[in-house]
């Protein structure tokens, strides 16, 4: 038997739930477009703006710690400024979130350092979840 990819693990059942960081209100804006991949393909996703009280007809929260549930049932899209996203997985860790998918340009090695030592599973380093997302269907295989 193999091992799972990052990503498979990432979309770990069909009923998973997400949280996309960073998601718009501007279609054009790559925080819109991920959320959007999520809805299109089946998935509970919450869109996490501090400015937004809406995108796409779905609530909005300000932060991780403001997830409907527990946050730590989440794993997370971030689509933040690369300066961001560490402080945005500080939070993720302080809410037991474990698994998260920094899309492209959006790490650091300062953010990858500190996921690495608190043990959050991390894909980074390119993979968009546009082009090697796996939909709800797939994820029931």
């Amino acid at each position: 038997m193999s091992t799972p990819s990052p990503i498979t693990e990432f979309f770990s059942s069909s009923d998973q739930k997400f949280a996309v960081v960073g998601a718009s209100s501007n279609r054009t804006k790559f925080g819109n477009k991920v959320l959007r991949w999520y809805t299109d393909h089946g998935y509970t996703a919450v869109p996490v703006n501090p400015k937004e009280k809406t995108i796409e007809s779905l609530a909005c929260v300000p932060n991780l710690s403001s997830l409907p549930g527990s946050p730590s049932e989440y794993h997370v899209s971030i689509i933040t400024p690369p300066a961001v996203t560490k402080s945005v997985l500080e939070e993720a860790h302080k809410n037991g979130i474990q698994r998260v998918w920094l899309q492209p340009d959006v790490d650091s090695p300062e953010a990858l350092a500190y996921a690495k030592e608190v043990g959050i599973h991390v894909i980074a380093g390119g993979p968009c979840v546009l082009v090697h997302g796996i939909t709800s269907e797939q994820a029931k295989l």
